[in-house]
């Protein structure tokens, strides 16, 4: 019992309003095939909901750990998963580097939801289960559609699939461990007043290299900027042609 947790991108990443404490976006979220988690489901018996490959993250804060909880009360805390994992425990295999703006986290909870469902024979649908997701991170409801492209949108709980040719990404991730929470903080301080909506207006209907074309990396991505603001050491990683992804710190080009 195995699956790939693939890293993502954002082609672009607009702010669109703050509301009820959380910012909305509208942005293109792309897979990343060339770099994955893995999931395992490993049968052992275990007093407790138990994960292994998550060093230095405390269970209580790992985003595995919480869908685990959210699909218990989705389900009413069904005894069918309880008593699966007495008797296995989750395996992460990570590879995505966190803080790197590639949703590693949320990748890894979203593979967790639909393996469990289908081992478990749950049986909840692709959009309870992307709601299920989206109570724990923004960013789970795009992993657990599985598109290769899609416009995200509202708080991330807005998935529309985007067809467009595969995109073969090459990315960069220099050794700069972006806090997602900081970096939209610093966003709402300094830049939120800023926003202008009509500049990105049709930008979910043009594909991911003509948007990337003539526009630079400030441009695309409302965050870049609130980035170098709290992490200015990215302003030495910049290369011509290369963009930012979420809130940071990989760099990546369309080759």
């Amino acid at each position: 019992m195995r699956e790939k947790a693939y890293a993502k991108i954002n082609i672009f990443l607009k702010i669109t309003g703050h509301k009820n404490g959380y910012h909305t976006l509208l942005s293109r979220f792309v897979k990343v095939t060339t770099i994955y988690d893995t999931i395992s489901f490993i049968p052992q018996k275990c007093n407790s909901f138990t994960i292994d490959g998550c060093e230095g993250v405390l269970v209580e804060e790992n985003t595995i750990y919480k869908s685990y909880l959210a699909i218990k009360k989705h389900l009413n805390n069904s005894s069918t998963i309880e008593d699966f994992f007495k008797n296995h425990k989750v395996i992460v295999k990570k590879n995505i580097p966190s803080g790197a703006g590639l949703g590693g986290g949320s990748s890894d909870a979203a593979t967790f939801l639909r393996l469990l469902n289908r081992v478990c024979n749950l049986n909840i649908d692709t959009p309870t289960l992307a709601k299920i997701g989206s109570t724990v991170g923004a960013d789970i409801p795009f992993f657990i559609y599985n598109y290769n492209s899609a416009n995200v949108s509202g708080f991330g709980e807005v998935v529309e699939e985007f067809k467009e040719e595969p995109l073969n990404i090459e990315l960069y991730t220099p050794n700069i461990h972006c806090n997602t929470a900081l970096v939209y903080k610093t966003f709402k301080k300094h830049l939120l007043n800023k926003i202008d909506i009509l500049s990105f207006k049709g930008w979910e209907k043009l594909n991911s290299k003509d948007i990337l074309k003539e526009k630079d990396a400030i441009i695309v991505n409302d965050l870049y900027k609130a980035s170098l603001i709290v992490y200015p050491e990215l302003k030495k990683e910049e290369k011509k042609g290369w963009y930012f992804s979420g809130s940071g710190s990989t760099f990546f080009k369309i080759v």
